[in-house]
């Protein structure tokens, strides 16, 4: 178990863990009760459209600078205690289910692997896997041919890395992969899944590591360790886990923050004669509202930033869309292919016994000249609760009967999951559909096509899980092809015409308006992205802090 030095450090740059009730009850409700409160005409420095991994980063950071903060997010304001459940039925009030129009040849499912819904954002029910990107992922065009160059290198991102490391914080063995690195926690404990992984591994010559995870080992603050329940993906009831609600908005909330939740933000104002947004207008309780801001922040993902922008078009200066000036907003919207691939074990495996992304690899992440395809994939264990599990089994085929009898053979189950790194491509995107929502607003459409190169990648990736799980004594091996982790629709870039925003998430088009979620993330490694997206946030409130200095 951790003895996590440093502790001081974090406490002064961050008290989140410590603002946390010390009898372990999950929500400090003084503190929300007493947050500051600013009225509509009061001109803020700051209003922050969505309150997730990029949103809650640069609110608690630029807090600590003094700034007048109000945070708007469509969603509750979770409270732990009151609103979570142990259980996978009663948890999808923790994903975004407004209406979404997909197509292209291969549509993603919208929903649970891929949105969140209130404040705290998807990482409240992520699986809480926190892996850095590598320093290849920020020159892929430069190195492989395919995807994008961000306008930033890893160097940019590494001290920021560190930092959000600590604040979460994060456990794992030593990490060999990209930039090798270590993490502020020692290892979880392994479960049967991970052991199986690992035996599997050792059998191919496969190395693996434990973690990284953003799961506290051992005690942090006031936020208890982690009790190894398995609900990480229903918002972990006992705080154990980090996400934005517990990690980054208490000490917002204690420098001044006000968070306005189950809002929802319909437009950016702005004004055609100074070329610079005026705040945001949004619906609560079926009231209109405008809440005036000398800057505004958008961090609604890769889904909602593009909508909003697209739905904020003007008259004169922006009639395709705010920021839209070269037909870039909601284009390169990235998914990451997800297979998973399951095995049968004679002797009883519980595989939901432990973090589900327990052990990994990154042995497949690089660009291997011998494969016919560009870029790599991760692969960790995931361990699907039993809702889960059944929605795989049954698209298999298996139905009455014979689902049931798969489903009380659960427990020799065994799961790996891939993370595959599909390119970015224009077409890509995000755009308006003639579907409107219950705010009159047009919805978002989605559409999603793969090239070769990603098809290439996730058979690849599938095959590599089952040689895997065959080497540890599995048999039965099944795939399921799935979609996870968006990024993309609203990307950075070293020019306008490359990019929506600058290198430090200011947007070419509006000198005021800022994108800090993972919409402005060029490429999409082969990694969970939430720590990439806090970092960039990070290191975009530090600019934007010495900008205004």
């Amino acid at each position: 178990m951790s003895t996590y030095r440093g502790l001081k450090a974090v406490r002064e740059r961050n008290e989140s863990a410590w603002l946390l009730p010390a009898d372990q009850r999950r929500t400090n409700e003084a503190l929300r009760r007493g947050m500051r409160r600013y009225a509509e005409t009061d001109e803020v420095d700051l209003v922050v459209v969505g309150c997730g991994a990029g949103g809650s980063t640069l609110m608690q950071r630029m807090a600590r600078q003094g700034w007048k903060i109000v945070g708007i997010d469509a969603g509750p304001f979770w409270d732990p205690e009151e609103d979570w459940v142990s259980d996978e039925a009663g948890s999808h009030d923790l994903y975004w289910t407004d209406p979404r129009t997909i197509g292209g040849a291969d549509p993603v499912p919208m929903g649970s692997n891929n949105s969140g819904r209130g404040v705290g954002g998807s990482m409240v029910h992520y699986a809480g896997y926190t892996p850095r990107f590598h320093p290849s992922d920020f020159a892929t065009r430069t190195n492989d041919g395919v995807g994008a160059d961000w306008p930033i290198a890893y160097d940019d991102l590494d001290p920021y890395y560190g930092l959000i490391e600590q604040e979460l914080p994060v456990a794992g063995q030593d990490w060999p992969w990209g930039r090798p690195h270590s993490y502020p926690q020692s290892a979880h404990p392994v479960g049967g899944d991970g052991e199986l992984f690992q035996r599997g591994a050792l059998a191919l010559g496969i190395e693996t590591r434990v973690g990284p995870v953003a799961i506290s080992n051992g005690r942090f603050g006031n936020r208890a360790h982690c009790i190894y329940r398995g609900f990480c993906l229903q918002g972990c009831k006992v705080n154990a886990k980090a996400s934005p609600l517990i990690t980054h908005l208490p000490d917002a909330l204690a420098h001044g923050v006000e968070i306005r939740a189950d809002a929802m933000v319909t437009r950016i104002g702005f004004d055609e004669r100074t070329g610079r947004a005026t705040g945001v207008h949004y619906v609560a309780d079926g009231v209109e509202h405008f809440q005036k801001a000398r800057m505004v922040a958008v961090a609604g993902y890769s889904i909602e930033t593009p909508r909003l922008l697209l739905n904020s078009a003007t008259d004169t200066r922006f009639p395709n869309g705010m920021l839209n000036d070269f037909d870039l907003v909601g284009r390169y919207l990235m998914v990451q292919g997800a297979p998973q691939t399951a095995a049968r074990f004679d002797a009883e495996v519980r595989m939901y016994k432990a973090p589900p992304p327990e052990v990994s690899t990154e042995q497949f992440y690089e660009t291997d000249p011998t494969k016919p395809y560009k870029r790599g994939f991760s692969i960790q264990t995931v361990s699907p609760l039993p809702i889960t599990w059944a929605e795989h089994v049954s698209a298999q085929g298996h139905w009455g009967r014979d689902l049931r009898e798969k489903m009380s053979d659960y427990v020799h189950w065994a799961t790996l999951g891939a993370l595959c790194e599909l390119l970015p491509q224009p077409d890509n995107r995000v755009t308006l559909s003639e579907e409107c929502d219950r705010f009159g607003l047009p919805v978002a459409h989605f559409s999603y096509t793969q090239c070769e190169n990603d098809k290439k990648l996730i058979e690849a990736a599938a095959t590599t899980m089952t040689h895997i799980l065959h080497a540890a004594g599995g048999t039965d091996a099944i795939t399921f092809q799935r979609y996870a982790h968006l990024v993309g629709g609203a990307r950075m870039g070293a020019t306008e015409q490359e990019g929506v925003v600058d290198a430090d998430c200011r947007s070419f088009a509006v000198p005021n308006l800022m994108i800090t979620d993972g919409s402005v993330l060029p490429t999409q490694g082969s990694a969970n992205p939430a720590l990439t997206i806090m970092a960039v946030a990070a290191r975009a409130a530090d600019r934007l802090a010495r900008s205004a200095a």
